[in-house]
């Protein structure tokens, strides 16, 4: 009896996986011989090669690549033409999809003015290799901008600015004792509030970048940190207030005593008034 139950779920057994491999077997013969629908293409533009911010396309900037139609990014350009001509507000990387939000209007130019969007500035200070984190500040990096000068307990460091887009890095030919140098200017995008707090942060102190990741939005308000609480593990005495001293008032001169001298001469009196 058990024999005949076992010959049986065998034989169970072998149809089933006869009908699977079966069928699996047909739509592969399906597929290869071409009656499956095929997925229809399109051609979006990318970047040949990197591209700078500010720079205005060309034909030999752009290249065509085949994408599967109804998967390409929101915004991308079918044909070169609608890209040549226009400067390109972010930098991009070779094989990188071009998009229409990327680029500047036609008659907006070229260079970095076309990547500052109205009401915000672009201001450049000088800072030297490893204040700029050892060449990982790039453009569209974002960074927090650090001052340090000289404050009422001594040296102190306080955080500028914080979520702050790169939008330069460059160098600037400098002078020193007559001889030329070069030292790494970074442009950063600013209002025009940040950028008044900027320019004299860097014209006080010196100015440091902090890397931050992109997605990281959150601003922390560090609070200052003192030379003194650093280096001697005190805080910095609060400035003195200014010490008012009271002046009494001079004392008059005492008052003159009056006196009266009569002279008497005979019937005749004379009086005369004196005061000490």
């Amino acid at each position: 009896m058990n024999r005949d139950r076992l010959l049986l779920g065998l034989g169970v057994a072998l149809v089933v996986a006869f009908l699977a491999s079966s069928y699996v077997y047909r739509e592969l013969q399906r597929v290869q011989s071409g009656s499956g629908k095929p997925t229809r293409q399109i051609q979006v533009i990318v970047a040949a090669g990197p591209l700078k911010m500010g720079q205005l396309l060309t034909a030999d900037d752009l290249a065509v690549l085949d994408w599967p139609e109804g998967k390409q990014p929101q915004g991308s350009l079918t044909r070169k033409e609608d890209g040549v001509g226009r400067a390109l507000i972010v930098p991009l990387v070779k094989g990188e999809v071009l998009l229409d939000q990327e680029l500047a209007k036609r008659e907006e130019g070229a260079g970095l003015p076309v990547a500052i969007p109205g009401g915000m500035r672009a201001v450049s200070v000088g800072v030297d290799d490893v204040v700029a984190v050892a060449g990982f500040v790039t453009p569209g990096t974002i960074v927090d901008v650090l001052v340090t000068g000289a404050g009422p307990g001594g040296l102190v460091t306080r955080t500028l600015l914080e979520h702050v887009r790169v939008l330069a890095v460059g160098q600037q030919v400098q002078t020193e004792n007559g001889k030329p140098q070069t030292a790494p200017v970074v442009t950063l995008l600013v209002n025009p509030e940040e950028g008044e707090k900027l320019t004299l942060g860097a014209a006080g102190g010196k100015i440091h970048l902090a890397l931050r990741n992109m997605i990281d939005t959150a601003d922390a308000h560090p609070a200052p940190i003192y030379g003194t609480a650093l280096f001697q593990g005190t805080a910095p005495a609060p400035a003195a207030a200014p010490r008012v001293v009271a002046k009494r008032a001079p004392t008059p001169p005492p008052a003159p005593i009056p006196f009266t001298v009569q002279t008497i001469r005979g019937d005749k009196v004379e009086t005369q008034s004196f005061s000490r």
